[in-house]
């Protein structure tokens, strides 16, 4: 298809119409050049296809039903890139039955602060992490003719007060935290779409950053889809057109248009910059046409599949005395409203109208031959805090009369959502009360919590067994009684870390910021990143997670970038397990986390099996991103390679040494400290002959005795923060600042062999 061709031949009106959106869903078509249209819709972990109602609109209504999977908190814990591949084969699949071309996800953000209403959606509080697998969601789906949109794109980290938030962080924060998921998953798996955020980011409104939309994602990361704005997330069409912003949406019944024809015709806008932006909404059309001969997804099947996908995202946190699997077949008691209706999903804009829901409840029970006894224990209706004696009390005498219990609590719905953040990391009191009363009694107790983000645990150390279920999906009774009783073997990993209380978290003194204004303060120190780099002890690091069996970790061996390890399974039970590597940077020029996840790999074993797990690393697992020159930097030094089964249990390491071909070299001025001169290597090639001629002549006789080792030098060591103007003072009037200059400017030349 000639789309060029097509271009030449619409008027200036049509080609603004197609910078909107038809409607809430639709890209714009054209009978008469033959330019078709295709439907979008909300899909991070389910179909959320809007219906038609009666006044036709598609934003209010009934959705169809589909497969409501695990929230992206809840996959990221898999660990486990096929599974996410498969996941987005599965969305497809109903994708494709629903004529949908364009799923608007997955969201990729990063955790910075575990009380973003949004944080469910989201993937990990590490970029690596989240970008590997968006990556294969990414790829399952678009492998099957249907295309994706990823976002938030960029900083989107915080509900409150989304459509004006600026973020005020640093370019070496940007590049390595809040950018690098992003183009992970943009040069991996070159999504159709890409959404970008409401907010500011150093008070440049995202949609009309040419910075970030144009120089960064299509010129340096080499982006070719389209790019399309969050709904409603537009200030200046003009403005937004010149910064690659091509579709807004939805549509603006005509206004946004006028806006364009009018720059156009003003000569404000170059009716080039026009024809870009259609040339990639066309393209997007043609390329993810639906199929209009596909057939229904299978909604069973899915449905069985989406069972499996949860064993693997829920988590077992703590197994005291080896409680479970707990043995069937004896009474239980099953306490907790959520049994009965679970939390298996987020609110806001991914809510799926799910096909089929499990009863928790019916799950556990007919597992356990039906000798189960239920008692609600909290209410979900009206004041879902204030604890309610009578039914802790009932609660409690069934615990007791059965002498085990499996607790279901968590968050309600109302507790975390997209459009507004968590106000504190607590559970509702009733929960927790609830925890504390039935624990009092029955030693016995297995917590199930549910919820997508950390929450407090003041229980913690009184509970036998605990599970963190994430909002586990519409499978989700099937998928925690399988993990409870022992027919699947837990194999999630936390995909981010549970402080011990909220105070401890980095972004404590700065979120939700001040007025628009948010401070990253933390830098590159969010998550296990600052707990490990502040030594503060959390509830549960990341990475962490229990099984019913154990891994030997041996025979770590390092050849130049490649990395290999022994992993076997010690245990009497099949399992899997998250096999994670991470790099320690030696000294370095900037403060660097102590550890950062750079490999991760799921493998399945039988008893007693082993298997050889390889890393294939590169120059991007050592580098940081250095300000002063405007790219990524491997430094010279002996790097620490870890493996484990945690970012805290890493058994296995090796070093690597690396070589900086390339080392930055700060010209010296006068306002050079003497410190940088005699300690960076970069200075050495001038060190002698520069420090001999600025230095009094006392300490150059001293030198000249004991050598250049400042720390025993009683002339350099005290001077050690001065700066270069300073030594005109130290030679007595001996020294000029011409001269002073002279010798810079000769230093210099010779650095940098002018």
């Amino acid at each position: 298809m000639d789309i060029k061709n097509i271009i030449s031949q619409m008027t200036l009106e049509e080609k603004a119409r197609f910078c909107s959106g038809a409607d809430e869903w639709h890209i714009e078509k054209l009978d008469r050049l033959g330019v078709p249209t295709v439907m979008m819709s909300d899909g991070p972990h389910g179909l959320r296809k809007k219906v038609k109602t009666q006044a036709e609109s598609y934003f209010y209504g009934d959705t169809v039903k589909s497969t409501c999977f695990p929230s992206a908190a809840g996959l990221a814990c898999s660990w486990n890139k096929e599974l996410l591949y498969g996941l987005g084969e599965a969305l497809a699949a109903e994708a494709k039955g629903e004529q949908i071309s364009i799923l608007l996800g997955p969201g990729i953000n990063m955790k910075r602060s575990p009380l973003c209403g949004r944080n469910f959606e989201y993937f990990s509080e590490d970029p690596y992490l989240a970008g590997k697998l968006s990556a294969q969601y990414i790829k399952g789906v678009q492998a099957h003719g249907v295309g994706t949109s990823l976002k938030h794109f960029a900083v989107n980290n915080q509900e409150h007060r989304r459509h004006c938030t600026n973020a005020i962080v640093d370019m070496r924060t940007l590049r390595e935290i809040y950018l690098a998921a992003f183009e992970i998953a943009v040069k991996e798996a070159k999504p159709a779409t890409i959404m970008h955020s409401y907010n500011c980011i150093n008070g440049d409104q995202v949609s009309k950053s040419k910075w970030l939309l144009n120089d960064i994602l299509r010129e340096e990361w080499g982006y070719e889809g389209m790019v399309m704005s969050d709904w409603n997330g537009m200030n200046n069409r003009v403005v937004s057109l010149e910064a690659g912003s091509d579709l807004e949406m939805p549509g603006s019944f005509g206004i946004r248009d006028a806006q364009i024809v009018k720059a156009v015709k003003e000569g404000r806008l170059d009716e080039k910059v026009v024809d870009r932006a259609v040339e990639r909404i066309i393209k997007t059309s043609y390329n993810w046409q639906p199929d209009e001969n596909a057939e229904k997804a299978d909604l069973v099947k899915s449905h069985a599949f989406c069972a499996k996908v949860g064993e693997e995202t829920m988590v077992l946190l703590k197994n005291d005395n080896n409680v479970l699997p707990i043995c069937d077949n004896k009474p239980l008691a099953v306490i907790g409203e959520f049994a009965k209706t679970p939390r298996y999903q987020g609110g806001g804009s991914s809510h799926v109208n799910a096909a089929f829901v499990d009863d928790v409840l019916e799950c556990m029970t007919e597992r356990n031959g039906g000798m189960v006894e239920f008692a609600s224990g909290y209410t979900l209706e009206g004041d879902v805090n204030t604890p309610d004696e009578a039914l802790i009390a009932e609660a409690v005498e069934t615990a007791k009369k059965c002498g085990r219990a499996v607790i279901f609590a968590g968050m309600p719905s109302k507790f975390e959502s997209e459009s507004y953040d968590r106000r504190n990391m607590k559970l509702p009191e009733s929960h927790n009360e609830l925890i504390e009363r039935i624990v009092k009694e029955v030693p016995e107790t297995v917590v199930v919590l549910l919820g997508g983000s950390p929450v407090e645990m003041p229980w913690l150390d009184k509970v036998s067994a605990l599970f963190y279920a994430y909002l586990g999906g519409c499978a989700i009774g099937k998928a925690i009684s399988r993990l409870i009783y022992g027919d699947a073997c837990p194999s999630g990993k936390l995909a981010e870390t549970f402080p011990v209380k909220l105070e401890h978290n980095p972004t404590y003194l700065n979120f939700p910021g001040v007025g628009n204004d948010v401070v990253y303060a933390e830098g590159v120190f969010i998550g296990y990143r600052y707990y490990q780099k502040k030594q503060i002890d959390v509830n549960f690091s990341f990475g962490y997670g229990l099984s019913y069996t154990t891994f030997s970790y041996d025979e770590i061996k390092v050849d130049g970038d490649k990395v290999t390890v022994k992993v076997t399974n010690t245990g009497k039970v099949a399992g899997k397990e998250a096999v994670q590597l991470y790099v320690g940077a030696p000294a370095s020029y900037v403060e660097r986390p102590v550890k950062e996840l750079k490999g991760f790999e799921k493998i399945y074993l039988e008893p007693g099996e082993s298997k050889t797990v390889e890393f294939e690393l590169c120059d991007r697992s050592f580098a940081y991103y250095d300000v002063r020159i405007n790219d990524w930097r491997v430094e010279s030094g002996e790097y620490t390679i870890y493996v484990g089964g945690s970012s805290v249990d890493t058994p296995l390491t090796a070093t690597v040494e690396k070589v900086d071909n390339n080392p930055y070299i700060e010209p010296i001025t006068i306002n050079t400290p003497v410190i940088d001169i005699m300690t960076l290597p970069v200075y050495e090639p001038i060190r002698e002959e520069f420090m001999m001629k600025i230095l009094p002549p006392v300490s150059r006789e001293k030198v000249k005795e004991i050598g250049f080792f400042y720390k025993k030098h009683p002339s350099i060591y005290p001077r050690r923060y001065h700066t270069m103007r300073m030594s005109v003072r130290w030679n007595d009037g001996n020294m000029t600042e011409e001269m002073l200059m002279q010798y810079i400017d000769e230093a210099n030349a010779k650095l940098f062999n002018k």
